[in-house]
């Protein structure tokens, strides 16, 4: 019997996407939504029931082997997912008791969001609340999980009108002669070569005879073979292989940040303890990206030029851990990373520049993060729901001119446990830095009136 889960806020859409081991789709037939309500393997559907309630049906023990996670996505076309009234994910089990319900009272200017989330653990499913919305919409959240966001096509050009077949006189009756070729009958056309599909036409007309000749005449002498003059071939013209050239540098986005090395992210896919080395970046900081799907502790420390470690990234005993931080690439040699985790894991190493910036509506995050802030003094809104340590730093690079390094940082929030926090903001760019959080929370900029 399948597990039952309802999504409830009126005037959505709602989606499920399968996810592989390593946090995306293995294709679009792992995407179920409207358009596509039933996955291939018969384990998750989508229905509903008339009165603005999706239900996905979800048989676990169908799900296939290489599907890690199945997430809960509800997205709305016109309105902002704080519009929604009495939005809500709840799963039932086939008995119809409730297992579990998530409200959604906090929600923002996002258009898109992962309400929940069925995961694998220990031979078995789980299912959690996730709420991590999305303010670039569906397409942002699609593309985040592996999922090809097709361009819109251009608009399909009207086709011209069918003139109608017009009526005619009936037929008068004529002598018929033996049919030459096979054919339609007289005074019918058929459609399409769609058998039975038959209009009025005019009268078909009789073949004139074809002269034969007198059975003692010799056939007419065939004409001498003509031998074809070879087509001439044209001529090879050598090619000079073309010099390699690197791939171009992602030019950094110097309106909003110029600070940082700025190249192509890099990343990277395993399982369990591992080291990672990071060759060939410029000296500066950068964002380092790690997702684990598993239980048990979660390290991620710098190592030295003596393979000593030297500054601790992650340090983290919550299931499932994602999060971003930061890091710095050194003057000589690479950047080496020591992991420690159970379970398989992704780790991506991007640019500075590309981190998301602060905006007046507050979006969604979990776990710790690096953001950037480059507009005039503001206060820093935070909604913080974990239950551990949430640390904030902020980076002041005004006046600091040396992109390969930061400068000392400001610690601006060190409080424990669920809050709503409002801290002022110097004029940026800054760097705002959540060196820790257990949990999702929510961040916005309020501009100050004067």
């Amino acid at each position: 019997m399948p597990l039952n889960i309802a999504v409830r806020g009126g005037e959505i859409d709602a989606m499920a996407l399968l996810l592989t081991g390593g946090g995306t789709v293995g294709g679009d037939g792992d995407v179920v939504f409207h358009g596509a309500p039933a996955h291939s393997s018969g384990a998750v559907r989508l229905t509903g029931d008339g009165t603005g309630t999706a239900w996905l049906e979800v048989g676990l023990a169908s799900v296939e082997a290489r599907i890690e996670r199945v997430l809960v996505v509800a997205s709305t076309e016109k309105r902002a997912m704080r519009d929604v009234a009495g939005l809500s994910v709840e799963a039932f089990a086939p008995d119809g008791t409730s297992v579990a319900r998530y409200d959604v009272t906090d929600a923002a200017g996002e258009t898109a969001m992962v309400l929940a989330e069925l995961y694998r653990r220990a031979g078995g499913w789980k299912f959690r609340a996730v709420g991590q919305g999305y303010a670039n919409g569906l397409a942002g959240l699609a593309t985040d999980h592996g999922v090809d966001v097709a361009e819109p096509t251009a608009p399909v050009q009207p086709v011209e009108p069918v003139v109608p077949v017009q009526a005619v006189a009936p037929m008068r009756p004529v002598p018929m002669s033996p049919p030459v070729a096979p054919g339609p009958p007289a005074g019918q056309q058929v459609l399409g070569g769609a058998p039975g599909f038959k209009v009025p036409g005019p009268p078909m007309p009789t073949p004139a005879p074809v002269p034969l000749p007198p059975p003692s005449a010799a056939p007419a002498p065939l004409p001498p073979p003509v031998t074809p003059t070879p087509w001439p071939a044209p001529p090879v013209v050598p090619v000079a292989p073309a010099p390699y050239a690197p791939p171009p540098v992602v030019p950094a986005p110097v309106a909003l940040w110029s600070y940082g090395p700025v190249f192509e992210p890099l990343s990277w896919t395993g399982r369990d303890n591992d080291v990672i080395t990071v060759e060939g970046l410029p000296p500066g900081p950068v964002v380092v990206q790690l997702d684990i799907d598993g239980d048990g502790y979660t390290g991620l420390t710098v190592l030295d030029r003596r393979n000593k470690e030297a500054d601790n990234l992650v340090n983290s005993t919550e299931d499932d851990f994602w999060g971003r931080v930061l890091a710095q690439v050194p003057q000589k040699g690479p950047l080496r990373l020591k992991l420690e985790a159970e379970g398989p894991w992704r780790v991506e190493v991007s640019p500075l520049a590309t981190a998301r910036h602060l905006t007046e509506d507050e979006v969604e995050y979990r776990g710790p993060d690096v953001l950037l802030h480059t507009g005039g003094a503001a206060d820093l809104t935070v909604h913080y729901r974990g239950d551990e340590n949430l640390i904030v730093n902020i980076y002041e690079l005004a006046g600091h001119h040396d992109p390969t390094s930061l400068p000392d940082d400001e610690n601006v929030l060190n409080e424990s446990g669920k809050r709503r926090e409002t801290v002022p903001l110097p004029e940026g760019p800054l760097v705002v830095q959540f060196e820790m959080a257990d949990g999702p929370w929510r961040a916005g900029v309020r501009r100050l009136g004067w």
